[in-house]
């Protein structure tokens, strides 16, 4: 199997999972209000204050997310429940770096166990956070973010190049994805 091969798959397995979640884009009841769950930066879901520690519901409650604008909602046909994101609502947990530049992918695993290839789809960019922190984040799905962990980032320092007005990249699935904009 080729590197071509190997992202080929990868891009076809992320379609198929999602298209295996509820089609939350296409539902669109009113806003039954603010519902008090928040994820926090680390990815973890909380409902009133307290931990929700059972991950069958966390991922149940992160396949019928939806985001609109800067707000994020869990939807159901019949109901749109506003709730609170620290930075955003995935956390990448781990790295898989499959072949070589220019042929190499590299494929991140969120905290509920989504694969996530970093392609044009699926791009990196760097945001500065309100304490002036730079953070990676990669879209996940439909406007969906994650960021990456703090060990997940370093570990995909031993994949950084420098072009020749030292600017640091990655290379996946074909692209390149600028670190220090």
């Amino acid at each position: 199997m080729t590197s071509k091969d190997l992202i080929n798959s990868v891009i076809e397995l992320q379609k198929q999972y999602e298209n295996n979640l509820p089609p939350v884009d296409s539902w669109s009841p009113e806003l039954s209000g603010d519902i008090d769950i928040r994820i926090d930066r680390e990815g973890r879901w909380f409902h009133e204050g307290d931990p929700i520690e059972r991950r069958t519901l966390v991922t149940l409650f992160s396949s019928i997310l939806k985001r609109e604008g800067d707000d994020h909602f869990l939807v159901t046909p019949v109901e749109k429940w506003r709730i609170k994101v620290d930075v955003a609502p995935f956390l990448i947990t781990a790295l898989r770096v499959e072949g070589e530049p220019p042929s190499q992918a590299l494929i991140f695993e969120t905290n509920v166990g989504n694969e996530v290839l970093l392609s044009a789809a699926n791009p990196l960019r760097m945001v500065m956070s309100g304490a002036g922190e730079s953070l990676p984040i990669v879209m996940v799905r439909n406007g969906l973010e994650a960021l990456l962990s703090r060990s997940v980032f370093y570990e995909m320092a031993n994949n950084w190049a420098q072009n020749d007005e030292e600017r640091y990249f990655v290379e996946s699935a074909g692209e390149y994805f600028w670190l220090n904009d």
